[in-house]
C-alpha cells in the first residue's frame, strides 16, 4: 500500500463532541498508522488554542480554524486571518442584525454578550457535534472570553448562531463579497448554527495544501468526519468515511461508514482499510 495522509475531524469523530479524551483504541490506531508510515493529520474547525489537550498524541500535522491555519510538524505552511478591515466589517454586520457570534482567534475565542445563556436555552444535549461542542466549551470556559476584553487580535473565522434564518440571510448579503456563509446545522428547536469563513480556505482546500506540501497525490488521502462542517474535506479526499453517529446528508456521499467514536470507530476503519494490521509492531518504509 502507498503512503496515505489520513485527515481526522475531532468533535464527533476522534472524540465525543466538546471533549478532549481520545479513546484508547483510537490512540492505538493513530500510533500504529504512523508506525506503518502513514501521515495522520487533525482537520478541525477548532482553533489552534483548543487543540492543546490533544497535541500529546503527536500527530503529523494540524489543520485548524477550518483550514485557515495549517502546521506540518513544526512548520506553519498556511496562516490566513481576516484583514483588519474584514474583521471590523464582519463584527459590525453581526452586531447590526443581533446575531449571536464567537470570534475565533488563533489561541482563544471571544463571545458576545448573552451567548452562553442563548446556548443554554436553545442547544440540546442531543444536538449534532458542532452545536454540542460549543455548548460544552462555553460551559467549561475553555479559552473563551467576553467580547468586552477583545483587543484586536487577528480573527480567523466567526461562529454564528440564531433562531431566525432571515437575519442570517441579511448578514450573508452584506458579507458575501469577501466571505462564504456556511449554515451547518439546524436542530429540532430551530437553533441555526453557521460560520463566516473567508473565501480563501476551507477544509477541502487545506487537504490540497497539505498534499502539495508533502508531495502526496489526492488519491492517497483518506478523510474521516461526522458533520456537515466536514463536507469540503470529504469531497476533496481520495476516500471518505463518515461515523455512524454522523450527519445523514454526509453518509449519503461518503465511500464508507464506520462505527461511532465510542464504539472504537477509528480503529475499526483503520483496520478495515488496511491502514494498520492488528497487533502489527514493525515499521514500514515507502519507496
Amino acid at each position: 500500500m502507498s503512503r496515505k495522509i489520513i485527515f481526522l475531524d475531532i468533535d464527533g469523530t476522534l472524540t465525543e463532541p466538546g471533549c478532549n479524551e481520545v479513546p484508547e483504541s483510537a490512540v492505538w490506531a493513530v500510533r500504529q498508522a504512523r508506525r506503518q508510515g502513514h501521515y495522520v493529520y487533525l482537520c478541525t474547525g477548532r482553533n489552534y488554542g483548543m487543540l492543546s489537550p490533544l497535541l500529546k498524541y503527536q500527530f503529523d500535522g494540524i489543520i485548524s480554524s477550518a483550514g485557515a491555519y495549517i502546521k506540518c510538524r513544526e512548520s506553519v505552511i498556511y496562516d490566513c486571518p481576516m484583514t483588519l478591515e474584514q474583521r471590523k466589517h464582519v463584527l459590525h454586520v453581526l452586531q447590526k442584525y443581533g446575531i449571536f457570534h464567537m470570534a475565533e482567534c488563533r489561541e482563544c475565542v471571544y463571545e458576545d454578550d448573552g451567548m452562553k445563556t442563548f446556548m443554554h436555552r436553545n442547544a440540546e444535549q442531543e444536538d449534532e457535534s458542532e452545536l454540542l461542542h460549543w455548548r460544552r466549551q462555553l460551559e467549561k470556559n475553555l479559552h473563551i472570553y467576553s467580547m468586552e476584553t477583545y483587543q484586536g487580535q487577528p480573527i480567523y473565522k466567526v461562529a454564528v448562531m440564531s433562531t431566525q434564518m432571515k437575519v442570517l440571510i441579511r448578514a450573508y448579503e452584506d458579507l458575501k463579497e469577501d466571505f462564504d456563509f456556511h449554515i451547518r446545522q439546524r436542530d429540532r428547536r430551530g437553533l441555526i448554527y453557521g460560520e463566516v469563513i473567508g473565501k480563501s480556505f476551507d477544509k477541502g482546500k487545506a487537504v490540497e495544501r497539505v498534499c502539495r506540501h508533502l508531495n502526496v497525490p489526492l488519491c492517497d488521502t483518506i478523510a474521516i468526519g461526522d458533520s456537515l462542517n466536514d463536507l469540503e474535506m470529504i469531497r476533496t479526499a481520495g476516500f471518505s468515511i463518515c461515523m455512524r453517529n454522523g450527519s445523514e446528508k454526509l453518509k449519503d456521499i461518503v465511500d464508507d461508514i464506520c462505527p461511532s467514536v465510542n464504539e472504537d470507530g477509528i480503529k475499526y476503519a483503520f483496520l478495515k482499510h488496511l491502514l494498520i494490521l492488528d497487533g502489527e509492531k514493525t515499521e514500514v518504509s515507502f519507496v
